[in-house]
């Protein structure tokens, strides 16, 4: 069974590399009836099948049509309302004030530039609403080396300052967004945003990760990734 197959069958909410369960974390509310949600940047979207099994009214958003497209074949197979949409994440085509909840697990909140796709997910969520987002910690970022297939370091390879666009040599083409946590305060602050909670992820003593960039031992003792929970004021 492939990553969206074993997450589209599960019962249980997990996050980011080291499938931290939501129990752990609580980064999804346990009851979203009646609540309009959007996941930016679905992705294959099984996101966006949590939120509808807890009652959400789902929208999915992705750029990226092989994903859709998975996303869309296992819709159909779990039999789940969702409404799965290909556009951009830094100009989303909602009305304002359309949604109570948004989320981004990597998605937007890593493929998408932050100071375009903030603006929006605050424009379209309605006075009160919140947002979620995953994405690497800028720690994970300053130990990682220029090969990707590489681990995570227990020393500083880049720096702290100046963080926004990233390129790895080894993937041509592809452009992470990352930030400082002070920067991304700065930009959530000045777009509407109060921030209820910054969840540092740490991996559980049996985490297991398919992915060769990260290590148990490292992400035991630093995080790997951030949880932000901001909401927009009134």
């Amino acid at each position: 069974m492939g990553a969206a197959e074993r997450a589209w069958a599960s019962a249980t909410p997990y996050w980011g590399v080291w499938s931290i369960p939501d129990s752990e974390v609580k980064l999804l509310p346990t009851d979203l009836s009646g609540q309009r949600c959007i996941e930016l940047g679905c992705g294959t979207a099984y996101v966006s099948a949590w939120m509808s099994r807890r009652g959400g009214q789902v929208v999915g958003i992705d750029p990226t049509p092989n994903q859709l497209a998975t996303a869309q074949r296992m819709q159909a197979q779990h039999n789940l309302v969702l409404d799965l949409i290909e556009g951009f994440a830094e100009s989303l085509p909602f009305a304002t004030n359309s949604f109570d909840f948004a989320i981004s697990e990597y998605g937007a909140a890593l493929w998408s530039d932050p100071y375009l796709w903030v603006p929006e997910a605050s424009r379209v969520l309605k006075p009160g609403g919140q947002l979620v987002f995953i994405t690497n910690s800028p720690l994970a970022v300053m130990c990682s080396p220029e090969d990707e297939t590489e681990t995570l370091q227990a020393s500083l390879l880049r720096p702290y300052f100046g963080m926004h666009a990233q390129y790895w040599p080894d993937a041509p083409g592809q452009t992470e967004f990352h930030l400082t946590h002070g920067h991304w305060i700065e930009l959530l602050t000045k777009h509407g945003f109060v921030i209820e909670r910054l969840v540092e992820l740490q991996a559980l003593q049996d985490s297991v990760s398919r992915y060769p960039w990260t290590s148990l031992s490292w992400s035991r003792q630093w995080p790997t990734e951030d949880a932000w929970v901001v909401r927009k004021t009134q």
